[in-house]
């Protein structure tokens, strides 16, 4: 398979944009109310311990995804129902994002669409930039995310002009006590946005300066857990918490109420931007991930092939598991969660980390005999 590869700024653009990508749209930290703002500041300094633990794991393995190190470190028997699960699980978390923007476009700009024209348009767009490679992937998040941070800036600059928009909407701090924020980091923010960065490790063996690997990694998590944060903290402000926690995309429903001089609407024209743009990094790394794992398992010469077969089955996928939105968000919450997140972006990587530790460790004592 040609090895392609990509600069650290690109890597860093591709990384952050699918970590913020949908999640700016959506009300991270409702259950917490006020505090919202502080789940997400806490999530990220967690998530801080699981790229280093992504990254750890790439030092060790410095020239392979993450679908390549499994079989080195537990065996080839035991890795592949492994691998196959991780494969399907990109997989669904694709059709997941599909999804999400299907929702969104059709509740608001496009409603008398369907909603599977909407999905299969924007997947062939995908396929036909990850079909360039990895590096068309990094020149596009080079292109993309500087868009999407200036329409997001855009977007704050605006909300302060609502008149209702007050920083006393985040007060009490810790009213309800510390235990909706605890609940409401593990599991939940500590898996979505940052847990969700594991796709790193299929990109590493990309990185053209394999050194820069730790800095990527830190930086995604911190500059957009600070990003969200703030975006939270802005949300809060507009539609206080009791409003904020019923709402499935909170941004879009402030950016609805910037007026200037009654003349000046509609901005909810840049929310649509920003989930085309996040859900286009979203999509494509999860996809990514999938085609080149596939082709790894198999011993395919290369990814592209792959992808053909990917963007069929991602938005008929999309389609079928849940019957509506409701259930959709449910299913993300409840079963993603909890069967797959925890165990896919915690548990398997802490214990394939430990054995790794052990096997290199030794390795150095069996080779000198």
């Amino acid at each position: 398979m040609k090895q392609e590869k990509i600069s650290a700024l690109q890597l860093f653009y591709v990384i952050i944009g699918f970590e913020i990508g949908n999640a700016m749209i959506y009300g991270l930290g409702a259950d917490a109310k006020q505090d919202a703002w502080l789940t997400i500041l806490i999530g990220m300094f967690c998530g801080l311990i699981l790229m280093l633990i992504y990254t750890k794991l790439s030092e060790f393995y410095p020239g392979d995804t993450l679908i390549q190190m499994i079989p080195k470190i537990v065996g080839k028997y035991l890795a592949f129902p492994i691998i196959l699960i991780y494969i399907s699980y990109f997989s669904l978390l694709a059709s997941t994002a599909c999804r999400d923007f299907g929702e969104l476009i059709v509740s608001s700009i496009l409603i008398e669409t369907p909603i599977a024209v909407v999905i299969g348009s924007f997947m062939v767009l995908m396929i036909y930039c990850l079909r360039g490679g990895v590096e068309t992937f990094g020149r596009m998040g080079e292109i993309i995310f500087p868009v999407y941070i200036i329409a997001l800036i855009v977007i704050w600059i605006l909300l302060l002009s609502v008149e209702v928009f007050s920083l006393d909407n985040l007060t009490p701090v810790l009213g309800n006590g510390v235990k909706p924020v605890l609940k409401d980091v593990f599991p939940y923010r500590l898996t979505f946005p940052f847990g969700e960065t594991i796709i790193i490790t299929m990109f590493f063996p990309f990185l053209n300066k394999k050194q820069n690997a730790r800095k990527v990694g830190i930086a995604v998590i911190l500059i957009g857990g600070i990003l969200l944060t703030f975006n939270s903290i802005m949300n809060l402000s507009v539609l206080g918490p009791e409003i904020y926690s019923i709402n499935f995309f909170p941004l879009f429903r402030v950016t609805r109420m910037v007026s200037i001089a009654d003349f000046l609407e509609r901005f909810d024209v840049l929310i649509i931007l920003l989930m085309v743009a996040g859900v286009f990094f979203k999509v494509g790394g999860w996809t990514f991930g999938a085609a080149l794992g596939i082709a790894e398992l198999f011993k395919l010469r290369q990814y592209r092939s792959v992808l053909l077969a990917l963007g069929t089955i991602i938005p008929s996928l999309s389609l079928l598991y849940t019957t509506n939105f409701v259930t959709h968000v449910g299913f993300s919450r409840e079963f993603i969660t909890i069967y797959l997140h925890i165990p896919l972006q915690i548990i398997v990587p802490i214990l394939l980390l430990c054995v790794a530790f052990i096997r290199n460790k030794f390795k150095p004592e069996s080779s000198s005999v």
